[in-house]
């Protein structure tokens, strides 16, 4: 993947907001309700052609396809995975039951209420089956509409978001594995063809895995120790599912999901970090850009980030709608240059910021323009100071 050789360059992590058209077709997609096909493709094709143009208009480098085909990083994965079946129970939810929701039950269940009828809810499912993959023409549409778009632009290069095993995992529970090792490395093995599609078109690929993260705030009942060896074994679950393909153009995300709350109870990056770096990945996204994480910039001076490896810290956030000044993204991308180098450094955003695309946006496409546009001018003010 490309470096920032010779300026800081520019990126974020992938969802962005759909179109009102493509919206009511992604709900009726979601909800299994009768929809013309022709016209979800052409309108998914209109899209990701007006949203890449979007990016490139603020100064973002490395664009995607805002996920403008998929309802929900975490649903997504069922139109490409056979061996799922309906059910009744609530899978893992972040704020039932969670450390966050336990400390601020009234806020939670406040929000909660306030959404309510606002999510298109998608059917839920277990897996009752061999898992198998079935997306290989979903994901050759995916792959044909970013490039097709991104070649109508001076963008840097191309990236394309796809779902951890360890998420899909979490949404979608195991009925027919004799245990969760089995089950992962099934779903591991199933989305390595997704992973090698994607990669063999040329595009960088995305590992989106909140879940690396948000498993101690949704287990109150463990404490760091017992989620660090949860996490190991995704990430050597993950490693497999990875295996064979470049380690340069795969980059790894996580995050705490989209929670505009408190956040009080959520892990700290320096009790986890050194396992986010056994992904077999080229370059590592993560929080960095919001009150609760920005100061762990400086767990990164007491980290020897491997050779060859780049941060791409999040210097804009998705949690507040507040727009970040490009002084302050700069600033923010100064001390990760200082720390681990200017040419490892790319400058990202905290989170998607339109994760699910069948709820009402917490900050308005509008003010995430606004942002973007402040985190090119940031990298530029960053640029000329690393340079020149």
């Amino acid at each position: 993947m490309k470096r920032s050789s010779d300026r800081i360059l520019t990126t974020h992590v992938g969802s962005l907001a759909r179109p009102d058209r493509q919206l009511e077709l992604l709900f009726a997609k979601e909800r299994g309700e009768p929809y013309d096909l022709a016209e979800f493709e052409a309108s998914t094709r209109a899209a990701v052609g007006g949203i890449v143009a979007r990016q490139a208009e603020c100064g973002i480098d490395v664009v995607c396809d805002g996920e403008q085909g998929k309802a929900s990083f975490i649903t997504y994965a069922a139109e490409r995975l056979a061996g799922f079946t309906p059910r009744e129970e609530v899978g893992e939810d972040l704020w039932v039951d969670s450390r966050e929701s336990l400390a601020f039950p009234e806020f939670y269940e406040a929000h909660r209420k306030a959404r309510e009828g606002l999510i298109a809810k998608p059917v839920k499912l277990a897996c009752t089956a061999p898992v198998e993959y079935i997306g290989h023409e979903v994901v050759r549409r995916d792959i044909e509409n970013v490039m097709a778009a991104a070649d109508q632009h001076a963008v840097e290069e191309v990236f394309m978001t796809a779902i951890s095993p360890s998420d899909i995992e979490g949404q979608q529970p195991n009925q027919y594995y004799d245990s969760d090792e089995a089950y992962l490395y099934a779903i591991a093995d199933a989305m390595h063809q997704e992973y090698k599609a994607i990669v063999d078109a040329g595009i960088v690929l995305q590992i989106d895995d909140p879940r690396l993260l948000t498993y101690y705030i949704s287990r109150p009942d463990l404490n760091v120790a017992e989620c660090r060896k949860w996490a190991e074994l995704r990430v050597e679950v993950l490693n497999h599912a990875l295996r064979d393909l470049p380690t340069d153009r795969i980059r790894f995300h996580t995050c705490y999901g989209i929670n505009i709350g408190p956040r009080v109870h959520e892990m700290n990056l320096a009790d986890i970090v050194d396992i986010m770096l056994r992904v077999n990945a080229g370059a590592y996204l993560f929080e960095a850009g919001n009150p609760r994480h920005e100061h762990e910039w400086k767990v990164w001076e007491d980290i020897q980030v491997p050779d060859g490896k780049i941060l791409v810290p999040g210097v804009i956030s998705h949690s507040t709608p507040l727009v970040e000044h490009p002084q302050l993204v700069a600033q923010r991308l100064l001390r990760f240059a200082r720390v681990v180098g200017r040419e490892n450094v790319m400058a990202g955003s905290d989170c998607g910021f339109a994760t699910f695309a069948a709820t009402e946006q917490e900050i308005h496409p509008s003010i995430v323009w606004a942002k973007f546009a402040n985190l090119a001018e940031g990298a530029r003010i960053a640029s000329d100071q690393l340079w020149n």
